[in-house]
């Protein structure tokens, strides 16, 4: 196996044990899971480089590592339904999406077809990590004390419902949007593949 593929296995991993941390009633496995959560991102970008670097390709890699990346921010996602901060209609909506997508990109390559991704798509995937990380950081940071020597009144700005609320629609609401765009102009390479 090759080191990018062991990065991905390892991201794999890391997963649960980000899930179990960040959930259990312990404010120090709170905020290691912090650091789990970035990183296992961190295996992500790195394994990624490595691959394009030193030519790693491999059919393995090409199936585990957007399921890897689907399987970790789909679970940061349903870990902020269960501390209440996201609604769980929105989260599964995103995480239905992103997933159909990944299962129809991998089943693709299986087929030795390419599926065109647009550059809001793109964005989208940017905004929803940029959006976990704050709420990580910001959650376990005040919520949980790492950031102990700061007022506490910054969490409660930061994690407003109102702020929180309102980023997570429109996510959502992009989300559905690079869904729907996604398989209209690759609706005719989809046809391809399931004949």
């Amino acid at each position: 196996m090759t080191i990018p593929n062991q990065l991905t296995v390892t991201r794999i991993i890391l997963t649960p044990v980000f899930a179990i941390f960040f959930l259990v009633n312990d404010l120090t496995l709170n905020q290691i899971s912090l650091i789990i959560f970035l990183i296992a991102a961190l295996t992500d970008w790195y394994d990624g480089w490595l691959a394009r670097k030193y030519n790693y390709i491999s059919e393995l890699g090409r199936f585990l590592d957007p399921l890897a990346d689907k399987i970790l921010t789909s679970t940061a996602f349903f870990c902020f339904v269960f501390v209440d901060l996201l609604d769980f209609w929105m989260v599964l909506i995103v995480v239905v999406r992103d997933l159909a997508v990944t299962l129809l990109r991998i089943y693709g390559q299986y087929r030795k077809r390419t599926f065109a991704t647009s550059f809001l798509a793109k964005l989208k995937t940017s905004f929803q990590m940029i959006f976990l990380y704050y709420l990580l950081i910001v959650y376990v940071g005040f919520e949980k004390n790492l950031f102990r020597f700061v007022n506490k009144k910054y969490a409660e700005i930061l994690l407003d419902k109102d702020l929180v609320l309102y980023s997570m629609i429109f996510i959502t609401l992009l989300t559905v949007y690079t869904g729907i765009e996604y398989f209209y102009h690759n609706r005719y390479t989809i046809k391809e593949i399931f004949k």
